[in-house]
């Protein structure tokens, strides 16, 4: 994109989820018992809306959601990273508007548009469970762009301490944290099945996985509320 561009509309990488990413990276310190300025993280907060930051040291380095929430992983109804020239590819064949794009890529796309049954993966996974084949499309889709990216962040923090799980879908479902890390172990990730059954926060990785995995539910309206106190403590 021309530089004049990004300069007259303020066009850049916001990312989103920031409260919930800064909660459970605070929480995986504690339960590292490490300062959070001594760890590299990456933190998955994955549910209708999923978004990964790569964390160093405190501070968020990369997110993968950018100038609005639509870029990045598959979520709910939301498409993630597609070729920009499938835009205008559409709009030429099908004589879709601008706002019908729109529509189709953030409330028709992503695990919707995929399985064809919900945007909800609990449902997703019971199809799942009973053999619908577009239910395990959805559900590989989904996983591939979650290992995708958790690769891209070892590569730009140079491996991590922990790769770290939350909201809906991460909080909730061992099958996607499972798929999500599968035949990772060269890269010194590797779950402990049962540990990922049944614990509800805390570490789910093998004695032997050189990256800590870890579940913690997310407390955004705990976060909020300690940055509000802090504002008023300064005013």
């Amino acid at each position: 994109m021309p530089y004049y561009l990004h300069k007259k509309y303020s066009i850049r990488r916001f990312g989103f989820h920031g409260i919930s990413h800064q909660y459970v990276a605070e929480r995986a310190a504690d339960i590292l018992k490490r300062p959070l300025n001594k760890l590299k993280l990456i933190t998955c907060h994955l549910g209708n809306g999923c978004s990964i930051t790569a964390i160093k040291y405190g501070n968020s380095i990369d997110t993968s959601m950018g100038f609005t929430p639509l870029e990045g992983l598959i979520m709910g109804t939301r498409c993630g990273d597609i070729d920009p020239s499938i835009v205008t590819y559409l709009m030429a064949s099908e004589g879709l508007t601008i706002n019908q794009i729109n529509v189709l890529l953030t409330g028709q796309s992503g695990l919707y548009g995929i399985s064809g049954i919900s945007n909800d993966m609990r449902l997703i996974l019971e199809e799942y469970s009973k053999g619908n084949k577009r239910a395990e499309l959805a559900i590989k889709m989904f996983c591939y762009r979650v290992k995708k990216y958790i690769g891209f962040y070892l590569a730009v923090l140079n491996s991590a301490d922990a790769i770290i799980f939350t909201a809906g879908i991460g909080e909730k479902s061992a099958l996607i944290r499972e798929e999500c890390l599968k035949d990772m172990s060269n890269l010194g990730i590797e779950i402990d099945k049962e540990l990922n059954k049944k614990v509800t926060e805390g570490i789910i990785s093998s004695k032997k996985s050189k990256i800590k995995v870890i579940v913690i539910p997310t407390n955004e309206e705990y976060n909020i509320a300690k940055q509000v106190l802090n504002l008023t403590k300064k005013n």
